[in-house]
């Protein structure tokens, strides 16, 4: 507690010698997400341009006005994209160790799903060209464009390209040379992304707890425990009745969260509900059980709706969910001064933002307006 209290002091009294500009930019942005009103006023616009016309009105500006044409949603999901890339670079460019660090580290996951990506394209010969504009922004890197010179197998992707990587020592650490040899169907390259992520998210919690600590420690540990255990719940769910074994399956869970070691543990032995024997049961039951003794996730899987035929909340799925009880921690994230975790918080809720505007944008377009509510506030109405 003392060496918490000293930690915690020394971030009060030098926090703005190098992050105070930054933090002040970060705190600004966060006031310009859309408010209740912008959300009321979007989902009773008649089409696309109407919603051109609002968005002007917010602090996405003019972001869409080059576009002359028809409007699509994959534009506005485009655009939206870009403005948040275009915050984060600018807060990164400006960053000093160790914020450029922990900045650097929020980019590593979007790197893992573009080269998985490409990886997938390539082994299934599909033009990878086409997919380098499918990668996220965040997660380019100077060598991508490497992994489209007709390389089909993850080993010689690694030599040549990923070795150079920030994500090096997690392929090198977690996959040994036969495994990379060996990952060609849709199943193993799940299998990989999975293992790289695991790699990722405990070499991220080490660096928040054990080299930064203090108050950063404090937030981004609840962060990244919430990310942990999610990826753990939603491993098991799809992994149920399906080729991975059960200890490969465990292998794949970070060893850090609120269910490890106990329920983590415990999931890693459930297998696929047997419809004979259990019948009125999915395969969402099990998991749900152990949630027992983990109130605020048992709270979750109460919430979605029971395909059954059962009492259902809104119709939410529990995809819908993970993403409330996200949106939930990381504004608390803000609560809290002098420290990293509200810029990871700031991506997260960001990107809900996106997913919120591009479903109005979809259900709007596609003349479906029941369910053009269906998104997750950022602000509960």
């Amino acid at each position: 507690c003392i060496h918490l209290f000293y930690s915690n002091m020394r971030g009060m009294m030098t926090f703005n010698i190098d992050d105070g500009y930054l933090d002040g930019i970060l705190r600004g942005f966060r006031a310009g997400l859309l408010t209740n009103a912008d959300y009321a006023n979007l989902t009773q616009c008649e089409n696309l341009e109407d919603m051109k016309l609002h968005l002007a009105g917010t602090s996405y500006g003019d972001f869409l006005a080059d576009e002359t044409g028809q409007l699509l949603t994959a534009t506005i999901a485009e655009k939206c994209t870009q403005k948040l890339v275009k915050e984060f670079k600018h807060m990164r460019v400006n960053s000093v160790a160790p914020l450029s660090t922990f900045l650097e580290y929020i980019t590593y996951g979007y790197m893992i799903d573009n080269i998985m990506l490409l990886v997938t394209g390539a082994i299934h010969e599909r033009d990878t060209t086409e997919l380098l504009t499918k990668c996220h922004p965040l997660g380019f890197f100077e060598a991508m464009p490497s992994l489209c010179a007709g390389t089909t197998s993850v080993s010689e992707l690694y030599k040549s390209v990923i070795v150079d990587t920030p994500l090096a020592p997690y392929f090198r650490n977690c996959l040994s040379k036969e495994d990379l040899s060996e990952m060609r169907g849709s199943a193993e390259l799940e299998k990989v992304r999975n293992t790289l992520y695991k790699a990722y998210l405990e070499d991220f919690y080490r660096y928040c707890t054990k080299e930064l600590g203090g108050v950063t420690g404090e937030v981004m540990g609840g962060l990244l425990e919430w990310e942990a255990d999610r990826r753990a719940m939603t491993i098991t769910l799809n992994s149920m009745g399906t080729e991975l074994s059960l200890d490969d399956r465990e292998k794949l869970y970070p060893n850090f969260g609120k269910l490890y070691p106990e329920t983590t543990y415990a999931l890693a032995k459930l297998d696929k509900v047997d419809r004979g024997s259990m019948e009125g049961q999915s395969d969402m039951d099990p998991v749900k059980d152990l949630m027992i003794y983990h109130e605020e996730y048992a709270n979750l899987f109460a919430g979605v709706q029971d395909d059954r035929g059962g009492v259902s909340t809104g119709g939410k799925t529990l995809e819908d969910m993970f993403f409330e009880y996200e949106v939930k921690i990381c504004k608390f994230a803000f609560e809290q001064h002098f420290q990293y975790g509200a810029f990871y918080a700031y991506v997260k809720l960001k990107e809900q933002e996106i997913r919120n505007i591009v479903w109005i944008a979809e259900c709007i377009a596609q003349n479906e307006r029941d369910k053009i509510n269906d998104f997750v506030p950022i602000f509960g109405f």
